[in-house]
């Protein structure tokens, strides 16, 4: 398999990976307004205010759209093929693009439920998703 293509960790998201390497699903949560925001930022887009903390999400939410890539548009990917992407509505407002395990998995629908699994992929963890029930 292609090497994973490992994601740029700052200041500002190293609180969401080491949440992740923890089984910790979390996001930035603004001290001023409380918007609850992902991906992480240096300020909060709803107030602007750039005070903010980490708050742990329950790891559930619904698929709101889902595809099945055939073609890989990166060598990493290549040998995955077809793999699903989905972007998860949690249930706490933020909505986050990921896969449902196995990433060959085909048979679900939008409107699916999902909580977050945590999948290790090179030096980090990887929040994806599996269906309940």
């Amino acid at each position: 398999m292609s090497e994973f293509i490992e994601p740029v960790i700052t200041d500002t998201n190293r609180g969401f990976w080491e949440g992740t390497a923890e089984g910790e699903l979390r996001v930035q949560r603004c001290l001023a307004c409380e918007h609850l925001r992902y991906p992480s930022a240096d300020w909060c887009p709803a107030c602007l205010d750039e005070d903010w903390e980490w708050q742990q999400l329950s790891g559930r939410g619904t698929i709101m759209s889902r595809l099945i890539f055939h073609q890989s548009y990166h060598p990493a990917w290549k040998e995955r093929l077809p793999y699903n992407v989905v972007l998860v509505q949690l249930e706490e407002g933020p909505r986050m693009i990921s896969n449902v395990l196995p990433l060959s998995e085909q048979d679900f629908e939008v409107g699916a439920a999902v909580e977050v699994a945590f999948d290790p992929e090179g030096e980090v963890v990887i929040p994806r998703f599996r269906l309940v029930g």
